[in-house]
């Protein structure tokens, strides 16, 4: 196949190349992404403050107006569509003789035009906020390297506040927490954390779409998957399967994901402050015992007697919900599971997500900021 043509001194570039072009949103993808990424001012100021944030809420409410997640319909129809069309090119390459290569080709082409396109999209409608300000830059906390100490009585302090938290929560049959007006309350409530939080931080403020449950919770539980903002419809969505003192964090998180805060670490900071503020005991609890997971884990790490220590301050009602979750995730181990925490890694690791310099993690670095800001609730 000749590309290119010579006709009287000049060169033409023939139609079959042509129909190439729009893979050059790749490029241009990566040169948005990477181009920017040492002004994070400018991302800040200009992208997130302003072009992402107008565009999200834009977005949101528009996917608002369904009471499902538009996000996880269109993820179920481009499945559909995906296998047909599959089924569809299999079934021609084996009925035709000739022109095999041809269809292939186009077939590549098609391919790659739309990954080029799709990952386009995704840079500008959500993934450059991987490249604004740290929330820690943005919220005047300094975070720096930590003692043990700071982090065991930081840890103390979260077990204190689960303990009392939990006292005031209903139970189910099992004894374990059970969020105040089922499941689906926690949806329509959850943006409370966020107005009395945006109080103290503006940048977390903002008229967005309500959160919303999935469907194929079942499907998201196999891959390990709590949650997962769709950039496309600005949806933060959630896994309805898990245990109740889960999701309440969890839907803060992915809450967070919607405001601009990519980094996974800082969303999960942003979903323990925001239910830290939210009025309901609910959510203060299921942040507190986000928080108190994470600092637990990096003092095991550490210190591991002091973690037992630690560890025996829960009251039995923490515990019970601590062994919701770990009882919930381990009925979905397997391949399914690796594969998808696989992709996950090298997706944070493409988009640039590390800890860096921080002690222990951006999390609870920045949990022991907040404590010797004196600003913990």
């Amino acid at each position: 196949m000749k590309n290119w043509k010579i006709n009287k001194g000049m060169i033409r570039i023939s139609p079959d190349l042509k129909s190439w072009w729009p893979v050059l949103f790749l490029p241009a993808g990566l040169l948005l992404f990477y181009g920017t990424s040492r002004m994070n001012e400018w991302v800040e100021k200009v992208y997130s403050r302003h072009i992402f944030k107008f565009i999200a809420q834009v977005l949101s409410h528009i996917a608002g107006v369904f009471p499902f997640s538009l996000g996880e319909a269109l993820v179920i129809f481009l499945l559909i569509f995906i296998l047909c069309r599959i089924i569809l090119f299999f079934r021609k390459i084996i009925a035709q003789k000739e022109g095999r290569k041809a269809a292939v080709l186009t077939a590549i082409r098609r391919i790659a035009i739309t990954v080029s396109i799709i990952y386009f999209l995704f840079v500008f409608l959500w993934g450059l906020n991987y490249n604004r300000l740290t929330f820690a830059e943005l919220s005047g906390l300094e975070v720096k390297p930590s003692s043990i100490d700071e982090l065991e009585e930081v840890c103390f302090i979260l077990a204190e506040r689960c303990n009392n938290l939990r006292t005031t929560l209903d139970e189910d049959l099992n004894g374990f927490m059970k969020i105040d007006g089922g499941r689906r309350s926690a949806l329509e409530r959850a943006g409370k954390g966020y107005i009395e939080a945006s109080r103290d931080y503006p940048v977390l403020s903002g008229k967005y779409g309500r959160p919303k449950g999935v469907v194929c919770s079942f499907a998201m539980s196999y891959t390990g998957t709590s949650g997962i903002y769709s950039v496309f419809t600005a949806e933060p969505n959630v896994n309805m399967d898990m245990a109740d003192c889960d999701i309440p964090s969890t839907i803060c998180h992915e809450m967070a994901h919607q405001r601009g805060f990519a980094r996974e670490d800082e969303a999960n900071y942003i979903a323990y402050l925001t239910c830290s503020y939210h009025p309901d005991d609910d959510f203060k609890y299921s942040g507190a015992l986000l928080a108190l997971i994470y600092a637990g884990n990096a003092l095991y790490e550490h210190a591991p007697e002091k973690y037992k220590q630690l560890r025996a301050e829960y009251s039995p009602g923490v515990v019970r919900d601590l062994r919701a979750i770990s009882d919930f995730w381990s009925e979905y181990e397997g391949p399914v599971e690796d594969i998808s925490s696989s992709i996950n890694d090298t997706y944070l690791k493409a988009n640039r997500q590390s800890d860096g310099v921080e002690s222990y993690g951006r999390m609870v670095d920045l949990l022991l900021a907040e404590y010797r800001a004196g600003k913990m609730r």
